[in-house]
């Protein structure tokens, strides 16, 4: 680099150019001179034929594919198998769960690794806070259940009623991909063959009323027989307030102002 500076861009120093080709242009006789001129301790040898005698034999041809930049992570699977990279969530078989895992990602691939042998490929999700899910990452218990999509669970719950159905999409919008949501929802079917539609349609009543969103609290509330007790609950929300002398109602704040005179 030194060398170039002394014999390409001083030489050019004074010269101004208006124009990139103009620029090369005259760098090429002086790059030429400078790659041709003896070195000092062998006059017998330049630049130009160490380069044609070492480095040329050498030289390989260019890679089929242009050079990609890639980052890598760390990363290690959550308990519903899947890592998070830029917002964005990757399945890798559901063995790896917990276990620590690299992450090779592109503009457009994400590759997982595990001790150097790559375990899980996808193109790369733009979609926050959305998944990328392959089949055979699930387990056998989660393949089984892949043809239930959200709209399909939310219909199925509409059947036991309109508070299941509330419930259910309710728990499937807060989790930060499906494969969460699905998993609690496919719980609450499995309570709808324990207990009648009745029974779980005032539970769920009872869930949505506690803001309790979850499956484990609409199993406690049967488990517990207290979706029995949402009618009176219910009662109470509506019952109106006791009357009073100093509860002027809604209809005092519309009087006129000559009244607050009197």
């Amino acid at each position: 680099m030194q060398v170039a500076q002394r014999w390409i861009v001083a030489a050019l120093r004074h010269a101004r150019f208006l124009a990139l080709a103009d620029l090369n242009e005259a760098i090429t006789p002086l790059l030429d001179r400078l790659n041709q001129r003896p070195f000092r301790k062998r006059r017998d040898a330049c630049r130009a034929s160490l380069f044609e005698q070492l480095d040329r034999p050498a030289l390989r041809p260019l890679p089929v594919e242009r050079y990609v930049f890639a980052q890598w992570k760390k990363v290690r699977p959550n308990i519903d198998y899947h890592v998070e990279i830029e917002r964005h969530y990757y399945s890798v078989p559901y063995q790896l769960v917990g276990v620590e895992l690299e992450a090779r990602y592109t503009a457009s691939t994400v590759e997982i690794f595990y001790h150097g042998v790559r375990v899980a490929s996808h193109h790369r999700g733009l979609i926050p806070h959305a998944a990328t899910t392959l089949n055979d990452h699930r387990p056998k218990s989660h393949q089984a259940h892949v043809e239930w999509t959200p709209s399909r669970l939310i219909h199925w719950a509409g059947n036991i009623g309109p508070a299941t159905a509330e419930l259910v999409q309710i728990i499937l919008e807060s989790k930060p991909h499906p494969e969460m949501g699905y998993r609690a929802c496919l719980g609450i079917m499995g309570l709808a063959k324990t207990y009648t539609a009745a029974r779980l349609e005032a539970a769920s009543q009872r869930a949505l009323l506690l803001r309790a969103h979850s499956y484990q609290s609409l199993k406690s509330i049967l488990k517990r027989s207290l979706d029995r007790q949402i009618d009176l609950e219910l009662e109470q929300v509506e019952k109106p307030g006791p009357k009073h002398d100093n509860i002027r109602g809604a209809t005092y704040y519309d009087a006129p102002p000559t009244a607050f005179l009197q």
